[in-house]
């Protein structure tokens, strides 16, 4: 069932979409977990990348996220400290593809469609920070009104789905701390300090930074998870704070891994990158 987040943004907007749009196409195919990203592209009838012209020379790369399952969550004993209990492992289904940015979004993307850049470290390649959810609903509204498509903030379980691109270790790259240094910029390897996007190593579906530089934002409100089996799961109607994912540059490599979840909190480590819903090419 369709379902959107909306939000008043201090009476600038009225309703601003940041979820996932209803699937038009059921027959849309499902990733078979082994084929890559153009081979997928190529049976859903969709292009395996997308670019979408900001203006000025700005691009935002995006790259197809198949539809397909995944098991969401952390198995027994990967979690530590508070975070033990809180992510059961559960079948999840996303019924239809979508895209999903490279990179986090940058201070550069940012201002070329805000006209601002609120990040206190300043620089173009840099992920932009201190955002709120509000900022990057906002942004999410202008960019769809540019581009006449709909973007968006990926709902947690796409995110997760598209950071684990078929693996099931703690971070994309494996399960150690050895691991998530070639994937992530956090507290042990990023000299306190943001990260121009991009310098460590994608996963396999070419999404780079899910483990660390900055938190992301998610759609999703934060709620406990029952480790019930969802489809399309969008977390509940309302709440206080929503979702962050994937760590920060000052973050503990607990914090970084897929599964981590956390609410809206130092906006300083708090950026977010965008979606965008898979159209066929008419």
């Amino acid at each position: 069932m369709q379902r959107l987040f909306c939000i008043q943004v201090l009476c600038l907007f009225s309703t601003v979409v940041v979820a996932a749009e209803a699937p038009k196409d059921a027959s849309v195919p499902v990733w078979d977990g082994k084929e890559s990203i153009p081979d997928y592209a190529k049976r859903a009838g969709l292009p395996p990348t997308l670019t979408l012209d900001l203006g000025g020379g700005t691009k935002l790369e995006l790259v197809l996220i198949p539809a397909g399952n995944f098991v969401m969550g952390s198995p027994d004993g990967e979690a530590q400290g508070g975070d033990k209990g809180k992510e059961p492992q559960h079948k999840v289904k996303l019924t239809r593809p979508f895209y999903l940015a490279k990179f986090e979004l940058t201070q550069a993307q940012y201002e070329r469609v805000i006209g601002a850049n609120p990040s206190k470290t300043k620089g173009p390649e840099l992920p932009v920070t201190n955002v709120s959810w509000a900022d990057a609903a906002a942004f999410c509204q202008k960019l769809s009104e540019q581009q006449k498509r709909t973007v968006r903030l990926p709902t947690e379980a796409e995110w997760e789905y598209a950071c684990r691109a078929g693996t099931r270790t703690a971070y994309y790259t494996g399960d150690t701390e050895a691991d998530l240094a070639k994937a992530g910029w956090y507290g042990k390897n990023s000299e306190s300090k943001l990260h121009p996007v991009g310098q460590k190593e994608p996963n396999a579906w070419g999404v780079y930074d899910m483990h660390g530089n900055v938190r992301e934002l998610c759609a999703d409100f934060l709620a406990p998870l029952t480790g019930d089996e969802a489809t399309d799961p969008q977390g509940p109607d309302k709440g206080e704070t929503h979702v962050v994912k994937g760590g920060a540059f000052t973050g503990v490599a607990n914090v970084c891994r897929a599964a981590g979840r956390r609410p809206v909190e130092n906006l300083g480590m708090t950026g977010f990158r965008v979606a965008v819903t898979a159209e066929k090419p008419r």
